[in-house]
């Protein structure tokens, strides 16, 4: 065997010897491995199952003041088309108001007294939508297609001598009226949607990394031999971090007023208290999987596990109600869904504590559960 075989052959004895190490310390590192393939098969799941940009069954409201075969033959149209889910029927339009305040519907169709006669003498009557327009993404499909929809609706209800109604401009003049953002300006819903990204995403992680910094650093030790108990050491680890979600806050929403032009309709200090509730659910989520992690890779690589599903199922890329039930469900566990919902309705609808209360006791249950999690496994010994 010449010099040259022998040479290749060692250089490939080392390659594969070098492979198996690295084999090896992959099995070793069971965390690592298991994000490989966990953060592609979420990836494919969120995407290929959750994700929908043209959300259909759309709650809605109906205030009707009068009824006849007419009427009932669009509301029917409306309900068939798959955009519109008719779930309260109101006479009182007050009430209509306060649910698309409180997000409960995302329309409101009011068909007016006189309706039928009108359309009968071909005076093309009104009939008012009103859409929550603070996610433009999700009415922009169900508003453009309400005048096709009414129309057919109508070309099979308009016959024999009310057929001519059918030809030339609609029968229906369907008004459109956009609330909380009357042109449909994304960085409405965007600007202060981030707020609740950026604080998600830069809290979990800097906490996440604390404690095993400290491990890393070797100054665990002093840390253990403090008196402190595990509810003072979270609260310790977490306090100087809550005046960083504080300075983010304040350069988000004042880029929002004087950059983008975000309106402020609600309470500031509403605002503030439920960003600071925010934070301290992420710090403490952070704390929790500083606990997991054994190093600030592993601590990022949770980071990012969580932050991945926060991104796509709370409502900030792609509507909230397009996703299926089960999507929602997984939702309504993420604090920054319920987060966009407060900041969204104190910004843009003015919403009031009463109009954001359960999203605030659904993200004190998150805090409380982690905050239990994190003080239940952290460990005052080195074993």
């Amino acid at each position: 065997m010449s010099s040259l075989s022998r040479s290749f052959l060692s250089s490939i004895s080392r390659l594969l010897a070098i492979a198996n190490k690295e084999l090896i310390q992959m099995r070793r590192d069971r965390m690592t491995f298991a994000m490989m393939l966990g953060v592609p098969m979420m990836q494919l799941m969120l995407f290929g199952y959750a994700i929908n940009t043209d959300p259909k069954l759309m709650p809605t409201a109906v205030v009707t003041e009068e009824q006849s075969p007419v009427v009932r033959t669009i509301l029917q149209g409306l309900q068939n088309s798959g955009y519109y889910h008719l779930t309260h029927h109101l006479a009182d339009h007050a009430q209509a108001d306060a649910l698309l305040a409180q997000g409960d519907v995302s329309f409101i169709i009011t068909i007016p007294s006189g309706f039928t006669r009108q359309l009968i003498r071909g005076e093309r009557p009104q009939l008012l939508i009103e859409a929550d327009a603070s996610d433009p993404s999700a009415s922009s499909n169900a508003i453009s297609r309400a005048q096709t929809i009414i129309d057919s609706a109508l070309r099979h209800e308009l016959k024999g001598g009310f057929s001519e109604l059918n030809v030339g401009l609609s029968p229906v003049d369907v008004v459109i009226h956009r609330r909380y953002n009357p042109q449909g300006l994304t960085q409405y819903n965007i600007v202060p949607g981030l707020l609740g990204v950026i604080i998600t995403m830069t809290m979990v992680m800097i906490t996440g990394m604390a404690m095993t910094r400290e491990v890393e650093q070797g100054t665990i030790e002093n840390l253990l031999a403090m008196p402190a108990k595990p509810l003072e050491v979270m609260l310790g680890k977490i306090m100087p971090y809550v005046g960083v979600g504080a300075v983010q806050t304040g350069i988000i929403l004042l880029a929002a007023r004087y950059l983008f032009d975000v309106p402020f309709a609600g309470s500031l200090s509403l605002l503030l208290a439920s960003v600071a509730l925010f934070i301290v659910a992420n710090l403490a989520l952070g704390f929790t999987f500083s606990t997991l992690a054994k190093s600030q890779m592993q601590a990022m690589q949770l980071t990012f596990f969580f932050f991945l599903p926060s991104l796509l199922l709370s409502g900030f890329m792609f509507p909230f109600r397009g996703m299926p039930q089960w999507a929602q469900w997984l939702g309504e566990v993420l604090p920054l869904t319920h987060f966009l919902r407060i900041v969204r309705g104190v910004m843009l609808k003015s919403a009031d504590l009463g109009s954001i209360q359960s999203e605030l006791l659904a993200i004190m249950a998150f805090t409380l559960a982690v905050g239990l999690i994190a003080m239940t496994r952290y460990k005052r010994t080195l074993d």
